[in-house]
């Protein structure tokens, strides 16, 4: 029986680092294997209506598509699920830091706070649904402050904005203060200002959702922060994002134009660095050099009733064959600081990282002198 076209369907992307192939450089084979044959079986269960299993840099990236709505028990359960049991397979291959993003030992109804990195919508398809998945390896949640600003507000990068009548009247920004746990929405074009004097702030305040004035969502990313929920360094963030494209909302050549500028993220080695975020093919998302520099992966999609038709590789392509030489030349020019600023991050951004033992180690021969 075909599905209702006119109730909502839900895209959840849910990812995690379960274990590095080889260090933190790319994910195993086996792994995504495991990952797809869980995903098949709840397809086959009428669970999810499709999914798309990938990887980006050392992190496993689900792809569900659904009826469940956001936040479903069901969903987020069998996304733990998966990633325990290739936490189990990575450990058996002896993998790096296998299920290093899974703080819990025991699911809990929701996967928030608990490691893994979520971004869930829900909408009802229109005659065409084009979506973009972006993944990112090596960098902090704040890595889609930039590019969701340029593509949602910035008329220079996304000329519909200027000649649309759809999008004429601009979008409103939902900005989460990842340190307070708080959440403001801003419109633009008309508090523009306001907007731009948190999220140039990435490291405290992150775009969470992008809608319509009429309160339609039009893109949605992931907030956690892990050394939040841990109180420590226990790996990068690896944010993952989704905008849908096309017909009121930035046509798929605006949202993929505000990556062409590799511009500077934190994350990186040790998650202590700033660095170029590197627009790349999913083949390519395999970072190496001084375990980056940063990468990001955008998979296009057309839905229909729920189904995933494609993924088409949105960045493999030459037209973005300059950011990524750009982005090496930047990369070269952050690697010559080596332990100083501005390529390591500010003090106060290393605190959960291991400085503090070096500090306190430090502190303790000083007491003894």
């Amino acid at each position: 029986m075909k599905e209702n076209s006119q109730s909502p369907i839900t895209i959840s992307v849910i990812k995690a680092d379960i274990g590095g192939y080889v260090g933190h450089s790319a994910s195993h084979p086996e792994i995504i294997d495991l990952a797809e044959d869980k995903l098949k079986k709840a397809k086959k269960e009428e669970l999810l209506i499709d999914f798309y299993v990938t990887s980006c840099g050392d992190d496993l990236e689900l792809i569900m598509t659904h009826r469940q709505g956001k936040d479903s028990e069901k969903i987020h359960k069998l996304a733990w699920d998966t990633f325990m049991a290739c936490t189990e397979l990575a450990r058996e291959l002896k993998l790096y830091g296998a299920g290093q993003d899974m703080l819990a030992d025991a699911f809990s109804g929701n996967v928030k706070g608990m490691g893994p990195g979520v971004a869930e919508m829900s909408f009802v398809e229109r005659k065409s649904e084009p979506v973009i998945v972006f993944c990112g390896d090596k960098c902090a949640p704040g890595a889609w402050n930039l590019p969701l600003f340029k593509i949602f507000a910035d008329p220079f990068n996304t000329i519909g904005l200027v000649i649309d009548p759809t999008m004429h009247d601009g979008f409103r920004f939902e900005v989460h203060d990842v340190f307070e746990g708080r959440d403001m929405i801003l419109s633009c074009p008309e508090e523009m200002y306001d907007l731009l004097v948190l999220i140039g702030s990435p490291e405290n305040y992150v775009i969470k959702n992008v809608y319509k004035k009429d309160g339609e969502i039009a893109a949605t990313s992931s907030t956690q922060k892990l050394a939040l929920i841990a109180g420590r360094y226990v790996g990068k963030d690896d944010p993952v994002m989704m905008v849908r494209c096309q017909s009121g909302f930035p046509a798929v050549g605006e949202v993929l134009e505000a990556f062409a500028f590799p511009h500077l993220v934190s994350g990186w080695m040790r998650g202590s660095h700033y660095g170029p975020l590197m627009p790349v093919a999913q083949r390519e998302a395999t970072p190496s050099r001084f375990d980056g520099p940063p990468r990001v992966i955008a998979l296009g999609f057309q839905l229909a009733e729920g189904k995933l038709i494609g993924p088409r590789d949105m960045f493999d392509d030459p037209g973005f064959d300059l950011a990524r030489k750009e982005a090496n030349r930047l990369a070269e020019f952050m690697r010559r600081h080596g332990p100083f600023e501005p390529h390591r991050l500010g003090l106060k951004e290393m605190e959960y990282t291991t400085l503090p033992q070096v500090l306190k180690k430090l502190l303790e021969r000083e007491k003894q002198g």
